[in-house]
Order: structure tokens, then C-alpha cells, then sequence
């Protein structure tokens, strides 16, 4: 479904990606690291923010590289950002409204003449907005101004809005930052139905390792821009360089990352 071959990226003399191989089928992977360790410039790669040095991104076997994020978006490839980033002034339901744009086929006529087409599409897309909201835990919520929405609400707002672009792939930017552990373990109880449901496909950058060892059916770990390791979570916590990427070289003797 989606491949990264070779992706490599530099910024002056710092290189932020080393030839990053990655591949999904399905299910839900996680990508991981220490801090700088190139996750979200991979993804920023991964969705068009940034165009790699060299390397080819393919999804569904149609190229990425070199197309506009929103010509991503619209190919079935959405993402959210590790800063929360709703239209805060906004209703709830306004901003899933925004998320639809990439799927709407009214054209300007439509808009100017407001016609029956017009209505019937607009009372359609509200009503989707309700569905999506009712999805994530947000039912009855379409009306609150999405800064008046809770920490957790908003990040299951943003999560609602993108899907609301109808994606097959969804990658989210440390979905879980800032939250409760239970507040996480509903959010990830959240995404495995979306997989089952929906048949979704998703990509997380995560940090909390509760959550990436309980979600992920494979795991990537990325360590100076370079892929160190990669597998099933229990064999990939187990794995010596990926403890002395995260604790040092003298805690890779006998150690799990915790």
C-alpha cells in the first residue's frame, strides 16, 4: 500500500534522514526514536511538506514525491500534526467541514446559485460532520468553539477532521501527547477500531512505549536519521542498539526499553 525507498534528506550539513526504508500493508505501525531522531521530517517527506534529497515514496504505487500535500491528501493520505492545530474560532463540526474539502464536487456555480444541488450536498456534509463527531467520542459536541473543547476532545476533533478527507492512510503526529494514560488507552482503543472498521491504515510517531507496545503490529525505530530497527514490538524493545539509542551504550546489556 505505501513504500519509502532510500529517503534521505539534509538540511546545510545536517542530515536529518539516511537512506529510510519503510513499507505498510495494513494494520497500525509505529515509528520511534529519541528526539531528532528524524521522525516527523519523515513524515513531513512522507506528505509532500518536504521534498527528499533522493528517494521515492509511493502509495498505492502512485508516486508522492513532488506533489502538493493537498494532492496527497486527495490520493488517500492524511495526516495531523504533533501541535494541536484546529481552527480554534470554529465550531467543532465547522472544522470536520473543513476536513471534507478535498471530497466535495460542488463547484462555484453551485455556490453562487445555492440551488437544490447545493442544499442537498451541504445537508449532506452536516451530516457526515454529525456521524464523524458521534465516531470519536464527540457526539453532541458540534456546536462548542473548538478552543473550548477539553485537551483530549480537541485531539479527537483533529482525528475526526481527518477523516473526514476519507483517507486510507493516516499518520498521526504523537496523537497521545499530553494525555492521561487513560485518556491514551481510549485514543488507541479508538484507532484499533478505525483499522477494523474502516479498514484504515495508520502510521504513529509515538512516544509513549505503553501505547506503541499495546497498539503497534510492527514497530520502526529511527536513531540520528537513520533506521536502526525494525519488527514486532516485544522483539524491537528487546533489541541492544535500540536500548543504547534511548538509555546509552551501558544500559544495552540486559536491559528493555521501559
Amino acid at each position: 500500500m505505501f513504500e519509502a525507498v532510500d529517503v534521505t534528506k539534509t538540511f546545510g550539513g545536517l542530515t536529518a534522514l539516511q537512506r529510510v526504508t519503510f513499507a505498510l500493508d495494513g494494520g497500525i505501525a509505529s515509528i520511534i526514536g529519541p528526539n531528532g531522531a528524524g521522525k516527523t521530517t519523515l513524515f513531513n517527506v512522507f506528505t509532500g511538506l518536504y521534498r527528499p534529497d533522493i528517494g521515492a515514496v509511493t502509495f498505492r504505487g502512485r508516486p508522492l514525491v513532488g506533489l502538493r500535500p493537498d494532492e496527497i491528501t486527495a490520493l488517500g493520505v492524511c495526516r495531523t500534526f504533533q501541535n494541536i492545530r484546529l481552527f480554534a474560532n470554529m465550531t467543532a463540526a465547522e472544522n470536520i467541514l473543513v476536513g471534507m474539502h478535498s471530497r466535495i464536487r460542488l463547484g462555484l456555480r453551485d455556490v453562487l446559485t445555492r440551488g437544490r444541488r447545493f442544499v442537498d450536498a451541504e445537508g449532506a456534509l452536516w451530516q457526515r460532520a454529525g456521524v464523524l463527531l458521534e465516531r470519536v467520542g464527540l457526539r453532541g459536541k458540534g456546536n462548542e468553539i473548538a478552543r473550548n473543547l477539553a485537551y483530549g476532545e480537541q485531539r479527537r476533533l483533529e482525528l475526526a477532521r481527518a477523516l473526514a478527507s476519507e483517507p486510507a492512510l493516516l499518520l498521526l503526529d504523537e496523537p497521545t501527547a499530553g494525555m492521561t494514560q487513560a485518556e491514551a488507552g481510549t485514543l488507541m482503543a479508538l484507532l484499533r477500531r478505525l483499522v477494523g472498521e474502516l479498514g484504515l491504515a495508520i502510521i504513529l510517531i509515538e512516544h509513549n512505549m505503553r501505547v506503541v507496545m499495546e497498539v503497534s503490529d510492527r514497530v520502526t525505530v529511527l536513531d540520528h536519521g537513520e533506521k536502526i530497527a525494525e519488527g514486532p514490538p516485544r522483539e524491537v524493545q528487546a533489541d541492544a542498539r535500540v536500548i543504547e539509542a534511548y538509555l546509552g551504550r551501558r544500559a544495552a546489556t540486559g536491559r528493555a526499553v521501559p
